[in-house]
């Protein structure tokens, strides 16, 4: 359980929360028009969840049905502590490794405990833009191979954690992440990037109050919901997830890309080690899922070699 009396406490600590956010972190920017993230803020029309511990959005209804492993969901929601659900919201604080027991279908871009009293703000949107669709076209056509066709996407969903701090945080160490979710009503796509990463636990999951660091680390991947299919990117719930932004599983530092409206085993290209710079046909870096019924076998790109 959660201690309120301490988070009073570092709230009278950290500062005005009316003027600049008890950590600083002052206003809510536009993403930048290029680079990894996509745009996001209220000036491209995002909505945001409420400033509180463990909230979420209201239950978003979608334009287009998404597939999520060969279920059709018509409205999901999008949860401060780093999760994109289906069917239900997701309150819970502390990460758990995939499969997780019982229907509950979501994308998890770094589940872990957020919270947005103490700074930062998690922004979504529906689009049908032209030209967020033709970026995404581009950005997707390295997931596919020949002879599959190349995504054209019809409808997106953006869901950004900008700056976001952790549950009993006593410094202004923060992460910026994304999900998009994209479709063309036939296959659908989720794909996972990564900004600055400070911190991967709160204190209620015994993280350091100063570090953002210990105890039990974030989670990252998707659970299908139907304990079958379901992915841990590599390094989940250990102090590796820190680094999810210098790896990738399409050779782009911070960005992961899945099909997700049927199971297909995504392989990225060969590993690099952190001490060599010789390809190695598995990875350095273990899941936190050894389970024999996992089945998705995925190779890691350490992106730059060496870290």
């Amino acid at each position: 359980m959660k201690a309120p009396h301490l988070l009073l406490l570092l709230l009278l600590l950290l500062g005005r929360v009316d003027e600049w956010g008890p950590l600083g972190t002052r206003g809510a920017p536009m993403g930048p028009p290029g680079g990894l993230l996509y745009p996001f803020g209220p000036d491209v029309g995002d909505d945001a969840t409420p400033h509180e511990d463990d909230g979420m959005s209201p239950e978003i209804f979608l334009w287009e049905i998404f597939s999520f492993y060969g279920q059709a969901h018509r409205s999901l929601y999008v949860n401060n502590n780093g999760v994109v659900s289906f069917g239900m919201g997701v309150p819970e604080f502390t990460p758990e490794p995939f499969p997780l027991p019982g229907h509950r279908p979501f994308v998890a871009p770094y589940w872990a405990d957020v919270d947005t009293r103490l700074g930062g703000n998690v922004f979504y949107r529906q689009s049908r833009k032209p030209e967020l669709l033709a970026r995404l076209a581009r950005d997707l056509a390295v997931a596919v191979t020949y002879p599959d066709p190349t995504p054209q996407p019809t409808w997106a969903f953006v869901a950004t954690w900008d700056r976001v701090s952790f549950f009993g945080a006593a410094s202004n160490k923060v992460n910026t992440f994304q999900a998009v979710l994209a479709t063309d009503e036939v296959t659908s796509y989720v794909m996972l990037n990564y900004g600055d990463i400070q911190w991967t636990t709160g204190i209620a999951n015994d993280g350091d109050a100063h570090t953002g660091l210990g105890g039990v680390p974030a989670q990252a991947g998707f659970n299908s919901g139907d304990d079958v299919h379901y992915y841990n990117i590599p390094g989940s719930r250990s102090p590796e997830v820190l680094r999810i932004n210098r790896r990738s599983n399409v050779g782009i530092p911070g960005r992961w890309i899945f099909r997700v409206d049927e199971f297909t085993a995504t392989e990225g290209p060969p590993v690099f080690t952190e001490n060599t710079l010789t390809p190695s046909l598995t990875p350095s870096i273990p899941t936190t899922t050894p389970d024999q019924r996992r089945t998705t076998e995925e190779r890691v790109y350490i992106c730059g070699g060496r870290e």
